[in-house]
């Protein structure tokens, strides 16, 4: 089977089909990341006749209508979109979306005499030799004698044939052939995808979730523009609360909306543990609604794919719209996120910092919309939810592409109770080999950033340890106001014993620390600066720790997962150390579990 096919097409003909619908570029409703000079850059390469590149589009398959008739498939373009999104603002005059979700003009200036575009600006407007907007010479409204005429009449020195031929090759600009690959309809998103990465020159892989926002926001018919909206609105509201202003002063339409009613208590909120980009609302949405774990099923779907015939309808196309925008209201519910994220604080992860594995993140909200739809008791939710997060962060289930592992978990959740089948997972994956071997042994890492590191600070917050020779200061009150990570063994007291950075930034060397503390240890070994805090303990001179007695300092070093023997340690004991450190760690880890 044929899988594309590549067709010249003037540019008037591309731009004819933005303005019919026929071509459907859904990131229009999303920042313009070209800058104007760009653009200026391009409308010059077409005046001097260089080539810019092909665009790439797929069509769409045919959808069965109620009445039985076929609708045709619009052509989606999948590679282009900037180039395109450029044309349409420069010749056509079209409004682009800005970095704040302003809608704004780019105005293009031409200078006839230099043959020179330029992006237009305050000296520009007072200079009578330049056309300060070229979408004037393609509106229809002015004809290439009264375009001269005019600017002859400003400028009445000039060779009026000099100009006559420049704003006709500026004109003739629309006449310039653009190459299109088009894809069969027939192909399916995967391989749809795969085409792309071969074909684009930049090896720019192509993101399943842009996908299937691209569809959602060329289904007009559905309401998909403005959930595209929605899902991206929200994503930047949480982030940047102020931007709820420039919402309602320049999306005035979306500002009267359900969606934006549901999203509108983030204008003030300050939340920073959970910020969702659209690519995993849409999964999230998906996934929790659909009981499907692969996107490439929500472009089948939203384009009314029935799997069983393998045709298209619109019944299908109709119900995959209402689902979705069923799962994005769910998730951008006030009430369901922050029920969410005090659950995920619940277990210890107070700071995004803590979680490196956004995918891990997204399938605990999952679950928790998912068991909350299913009437699952509201303790037993809170239980399972903590439990899958950490379960997930320890064996590393999301890592890499999550698409199949998400599509399993989903589909195994929705058949059988959750916890017969997180029992499952634990029996496989949470064995005594794994606490006692395998947890210990990747725990041997120099990676601050270990997802295993992270679930053992979790797990000193939720046990309100006490930062490393501290009396009264919390790991979470460190961990919150950046406190320091202090090495047991002083980096530079290893460093001058020979020892390399893999060595000595061992995460079973780290502790939270506070800086003041971290400062008077100094370089000093283990043995010596604990032995200095036994002393001003008996001298009740508190230079270096606030901790009073001995069985304080016992009691700090055992909720550190420190062991007793370093009161006697020095570089010769540094291997022994790390070895009973991470043994220690991984018990405690083993203990956090079993209350989430």
């Amino acid at each position: 089977m044929q899988k594309y096919s590549v067709n010249q097409h003037l540019i008037e003909t591309i731009l004819a089909w933005v303005n019919s619908g026929e071509i459907a570029i859904p990131e229009m409703q999303r920042p313009f990341v070209w800058d104007s000079s760009k653009v200026r850059d391009l409308m010059d390469s077409l005046y001097q006749g260089y080539p810019i590149g092909y665009v790439i589009a797929w069509r769409n398959p045919n959808v069965k209508l109620k009445d039985g008739s076929l609708s045709e498939g619009k052509k989606v373009l999948i590679d282009g979109q900037q180039r395109i999104t450029a044309l349409t603002a420069a010749i056509l005059g079209q409004y682009v979306i800005n970095k704040n979700y302003q809608r704004v003009k780019i105005k293009i200036a031409f200078n006839p005499l230099e043959e020179r575009f330029e992006v237009q600006n305050p000296a520009i407007l007072k200079d009578k030799t330049w056309l300060h907007d070229i979408t004037d010479a393609f509106s229809g409204k002015v004809s290439l004698l009264k375009l001269v005429r005019d600017y002859s009449a400003l400028n009445p020195e000039i060779d009026e044939d000099l100009i006559e031929n420049s704003f006709s090759r500026l004109i003739s600009i629309v006449k310039k052939p653009i190459g299109m690959i088009e894809l069969a309809p027939e192909l399916d998103i995967e391989t749809v995808t795969e085409i792309f990465i071969r074909i684009n020159s930049k090896g720019v892989v192509l993101s399943q979730a842009d996908f299937a926002m691209s569809k959602i926001a060329s289904d007009t018919e559905n309401g998909g523009n403005e959930l595209r909206k929605a899902i991206d609105y929200f994503c930047h509201l949480a982030i940047a609360p102020d931007f709820y202003k420039h919402i309602v002063d320049n999306d005035r339409d979306f500002a009267k909306t359900e969606f934006f009613q549901k999203m509108s208590w983030l204008k003030t909120e300050n939340e920073d543990l959970y910020d969702p980009s659209y690519n995993d609302l849409i999964r999230v949405s998906f996934t929790s609604q659909f009981n499907r774990g692969r996107l490439s099923d929500l472009v089948s779907l939203l384009s009314g794919r029935n799997f069983e015939t393998r045709s298209y309808e619109t019944e299908i196309a109709e119900q995959s719209f209402i689902k979705l925008k069923t799962g994005v209201y769910n998730f951008i519910n006030e009430t369901n996120f922050k029920r969410f994220l005090m659950i995920v604080k619940s277990a210890g992860f107070i700071s995004p910092k803590l979680i490196r594995s956004q995918n891990a993140l997204n399938f605990a909200y999952i679950i928790y919309l998912k068991l909350k739809e299913l009437g699952v008791n509201s303790v037993a939710i809170e239980s399972y939810v903590r439990k899958w997060l950490v379960y997930s962060i320890l064996t590393g289930r999301y890592s890499g592409s999550p698409e199949s592992t998400f599509d399993f978990d989903i589909k195994q959740i929705s058949q059988k109770p959750f916890g017969e089948y997180l029992k499952e997972k634990e029996d496989g994956e949470l064995s005594d080999a794994f606490w006692n071997a395998s947890l210990p042994q990747s725990l041997d890492t120099s990676v601050a950033s270990s997802p295993y590191f992270h679930v053992f600070l979790a797990a000193q917050v939720k046990s309100n340890d006490r930062g490393f020779l501290s009396k009264d200061v919390l790991v979470s009150d460190l961990i919150s106001l950046r406190g320091d990570i202090h090495h047991l063994f002083p980096k530079d007291y290893l460093s001058k014993n020979g020892l390399d950075r893999s060595k000595y930034n061992q995460i079973a060397n780290y502790v939270y620390m506070q800086s003041e503390m971290n400062i008077k240890v100094g370089n000093k070994p283990p043995k010596d600066y604990l032995e200095l805090i036994k002393t001003q303990i008996f001298e009740n001179n508190k230079l270096v720790s606030g901790l009073s007695t001995e069985q304080e300092i016992l009691d700090n070093l055992k909720m550190n997962c420190v062991p007793i023997e370093i009161m006697g340690m020095d570089i010769n004991d540094y291997q022994d150390f790390l070895t009973l450190r991470r043994k220690l760690m991984a018990q405690k880890i083993k203990e956090y579990y079993k209350t989430l």
